[in-house]
């Protein structure tokens, strides 16, 4: 019964989960389209640019608090509020910090317009703040269709606002002002759906008891968020706003694709793992499923994108923005074994290892940006990137050698259980390519080839995660 009920939870909360992250994708997407033909590479890369400061800012804001309150079995209505008081002052705190440091900002970079840029999109920091606490506690209790409304339709609205300030000429402020609007939406509807109000009060032993897991997990999504970011960082200063709009679009393209599938698995498996943490042959099963499912998912997805850059890159954004194609290539190798990282990373946090993610996440991330240095020394933004795909493959080895170590789940084991997708994906690719290098044939048609290759070798090889899906949608269905 009990396993019954988990399958249910698990299978509603993806599908809202995949309604939430697909919604707003989609959404994201079109408006991404029709944006990119009314602005410029430039308007794109002074966003861009600016982004490592303003995810780090948010970073602090949640302060692993969110997590916390997840990974804790029953969180009080005063840790709540505790955690929702503590983060509107670090978002105040964190603001003037980023009001008073725009000027220094915009001389990094040598381009003034920074500046006023960074101080009126920064005020997303309180907009964020204020819907935390009701997005935590809409995930912790599995009530993901409630968030699937509320986000797709702050995208909605935020998305038409920023179509029509880019046609009326607005230029970088239409980018802004969408940024805005989503997070000023989501927390207005949230706190209208949620009915959930902070106490008065502050709660210092809630406060000491969440900081002892939370605090760990601030500063290893800090230091997270800073290395996912840092490329920005380096392009930004190293190379034109041309060239990091260029960047930017090939990176919301991966993540459109590999990163919208990842966010939703780990969405919903962190509470389901952190629900049975003590019980590792669940969360073993647990880990395999969504790993498995994840893979099946991502990987033909992403090579798919790196056979296809270019028609993809015309087709979405004219020609003009034809030097995406060769960054979007090497980002979605990248994105294939970033797919993996969040299932175990998730995995060790919900036993409460967060010690452990901190001191092991400086060590990957250390590794991140010296292969990133040595990629631009040796081929520029290309070299980076590749640096980018090494370092992602090495990170999931790590986190497999970590999962193994607390949940007795042996990394050749795991290694296993993707092998025979792996090998599935590859043939279809090598097939596909070889068409494409000795034939004429529509790109339609070679889409068709891979998918039905991919499909037919999945069945004759008896890939079991493929039995599962079926598995699940006619269960579904009949339902």
């Amino acid at each position: 019964m009990a396993e019954a009920s988990l399958k249910t939870k698990t299978l509603s909360g993806m599908i809202w989960s995949f309604v939430q992250r697909f919604g707003t994708m989609a959404i994201s997407f079109v408006s991404n389209i029709i944006l990119a033909r009314l602005l410029s590479p430039d308007d794109y890369g002074i966003i861009g640019m600016l982004m490592i400061f303003i995810a780090v800012a948010n970073t602090f804001v949640d302060g692993g608090f969110g997590s916390a309150l997840i990974q804790k079995k029953e969180p009080t209505r005063e840790d709540y509020s505790t955690i929702f008081w503590w983060n509107m002052f670090l978002s105040l705190v964190l603001y003037g910090v980023l009001y008073m440091s725009a000027p220094a900002v915009a001389r990094f970079y040598d381009l003034p317009l920074l500046s006023q840029v960074l101080r009126v999109q920064g005020f997303v920091l309180i907009l964020n703040a204020l819907s935390i606490i009701q997005q935590n506690q809409l995930r912790k209790q599995l009530k993901f269709k409630r968030l699937a409304s509320v986000t797709v339709a702050s995208a909605v609205l935020s998305a038409v606002i920023a179509i029509v300030l880019a046609y009326l000429g607005w230029g970088v402020w239409a980018l802004v002002a969408q940024q805005l609007m989503l997070s000023g939406f989501t927390a207005i509807l949230l706190w209208v759906l949620n009915k959930w109000y902070p106490l008065l009060s502050f709660s210092k032993e809630s406060f000491k008891q969440l900081f002892g897991f939370g605090g760990f997990m601030l500063l290893s999504s800090l230091i997270n968020t800073i290395f996912n970011n840092i490329n920005s960082l380096i392009i930004g200063k190293l190379f034109s706003a041309s060239t990091m709009g260029y960047f930017s679009q090939a990176k919301k393209i991966e993540d459109a694709t590999a990163m919208s599938v990842t966010s939703v698995v780990e969405q919903v498996t962190y509470p389901i793992l952190s629900e049975h943490q003590n019980d590792k042959n669940k969360m073993r099963s647990i880990l395999k499923r969504f790993n498995t499912c994840t893979f099946f998912i991502v990987t033909p997805m992403m090579l798919l994108i790196c056979l296809f850059a270019e028609p993809i890159v015309v087709f979405l954004f004219t020609e003009k923005w034809l030097p995406v194609a060769p960054y979007l290539k090497i980002l979605a190798l990248h994105g294939i074994p970033m797919g993996l990282q969040g299932v175990n990373y998730n995995a060790i946090a919900a036993i409460g290892k967060s010690k452990t993610i901190f001191a092991t996440t400086i060590i990957k991330r250390i590794m991140t940006i010296s292969l990133m240095l040595i990629g631009v020394y040796i081929a520029d933004v290309e070299g980076l990137l590749w640096g980018m795909v090494v370092s992602s493959s090495l990170i999931i080895l790590y986190n497999m050698i970590l999962v193994s170590k607390y949940l007795d789940y042996r990394v050749i084991t795991q290694i296993k259980e993707l092998s025979g997708i792996a090998f599935v994906s590859a043939c279809s690719f090598l097939i596909v390519l070889c068409f494409q290098n000795w034939a004429t044939i529509n790109n339609l048609i070679l889409v068709i080839i891979f998918i039905a290759t991919y499909t037919a070798l999945s069945y004759t090889l008896k890939i079991e995660v493929l039995r599962n899906i079926a598995s699940l949608l006619t269960d579904r269905i009949r339902k």
